[in-house]
């Protein structure tokens, strides 16, 4: 069942096809396809998968879905926001930049589309699983971590903020450890996810054509109760074979060290301490150094949206995402950020403000302000 290299060498960024199961049911699988990117998700791709979601939703004959990435260095790092930070500078003084509400008002709505959808979805989240991948990934019925996971919401690096849901999926790592996750960008593994309940089933990385395989074996039923059951079951029986190979949870290894770093009242309490953590575990100092080297405009807003998004349904989550996200696009971190980390590769982004002490409440508070809208672009989303 492994895609042909003829495929792999499609330049289509996602690949479809559908694969004939035992009873004359049929399964969709749709491989994100562009290695060099690590599967960047851009606005092409959101449109191919969400058109296509919605077409093996409404046919009958379709009775599970599965995405993945190809090869296996990644299932996706993220958005492009090389693009998207090149297309909102052409909007220049124009809020909302058209560029950026196109781009957030349909990756939300893909990624509530799949948190919603119908049908058994597999979502394999092997190798890199980062920012706008984690939104696609989180949303599924059924999600595998491997061997190779490496998961994140490292916005801190660009002057985003962890959104695609990340409001409300992060506090699932725990109060602390989602604070934590979220002002670091730290590198979280399959356990880590797991624990938290945002993956389902840790396999091995190299079984995934042989999963691929066993799906066309069940006896679909097409009731999707029974048929999320049935590729449950099928995916515990690959379980066994990744029994120790997965790397143990990073935050239950240091639990306590981030309960205590992130127990200040404030951010800048819990700012200080965690960049001030003189420990020698090289985990923790990357954790540090890239809270110390980030924007502190996004750490603000890690904060603030840890407060107003408590209690907020999913649908609620997104349309309050979606007015900071432009917002972040019309302010100076989000494009400075893509050109240090991204473009010139420097590493060195001013940001601005450059200080945590100089960020102001009230331009914060600005973030969460609706532009003047009729009505949200996401007022229908379902709860």
């Amino acid at each position: 069942m492994a895609d042909s290299a003829a495929e792999l060498a499609a330049a289509d960024p996602v690949l479809f096809r559908v694969v004939e199961a035992a009873n004359g049911r049929r399964i969709g699988i749709a491989t994100l396809n562009s290695e060099k990117t690590l599967h960047a998700i851009g606005l092409p791709i959101i449109r191919l998968l969400d058109a296509r979601l919605r077409d093996w939703a409404a046919d009958p004959a379709i009775v599970c879905v599965v995405l993945h990435g190809a090869g296996d260095k990644a299932f996706s790092a993220g958005g492009d926001v090389k693009t998207l930070a090149r297309a909102v500078a052409a909007d220049a003084g124009v809020f909302p930049s058209p560029a950026a509400l196109a781009f957030f008002t349909e990756e939300y709505r893909l990624d509530h589309r799949i948190h919603r959808y119908p049908k058994p979805l597999l979502c394999w989240g092997g190798g890199i699983v980062m920012g706008g991948g984690m939104g696609l990934f989180v949303g599924a019925s059924h999600r595998v971590v491997t061997d190779t996971t490496r998961a994140a919401m490292p916005e801190i690096a660009i002057g985003l903020f962890p959104d695609v849901g990340g409001s409300w999926f992060l506090p699932k790592l725990g109060a602390r450890a989602g604070l934590f996750a979220a002002l670091t960008g730290a590198l979280l593994n399959g356990a880590d996810l797991l624990a938290a309940g945002l993956a389902d089933h840790g396999l091995r990385q190299a079984d995934r054509d042989a999963v691929i395989a066993r799906l066309a074996a069940i006896d679909w039923s097409g009731d999707a109760v029974a048929d999320r059951a049935a590729l449950s079951a099928a995916l515990a029986g690959f379980e066994a074979a990744a029994a120790g190979l997965l790397p143990p949870s990073k935050l239950a290894i240091h639990a306590a060290t981030i309960e205590a770093l992130c127990a200040g009242d404030s951010l800048a309490e819990v700012v200080a301490a965690i960049t001030g953590h003189r420990g020698d575990d090289p985990w923790l100092q990357k954790a540090a150094a890239s809270l110390r080297a980030g924007s502190p405009t996004t750490a603000a807003l890690v904060w603030a949206v840890r407060q107003r998004a408590a209690g907020l349904s999913l649908a609620e989550v997104f349309r309050l995402e979606l007015c900071i996200a432009l917002h972040c696009c019309a302010n100076p971190d989000f494009p400075e950020g893509v050109r240090a980390l991204l473009v010139d590769k420097d590493h060195a982004p001013a940001w601005s403000p450059a200080t945590l002490g100089q960020i102001d409440a009230a331009a914060i508070a600005a973030y969460f302000e609706a532009p003047g809208w009729a009505a949200h672009p996401l007022a229908d989303l379902a709860d």
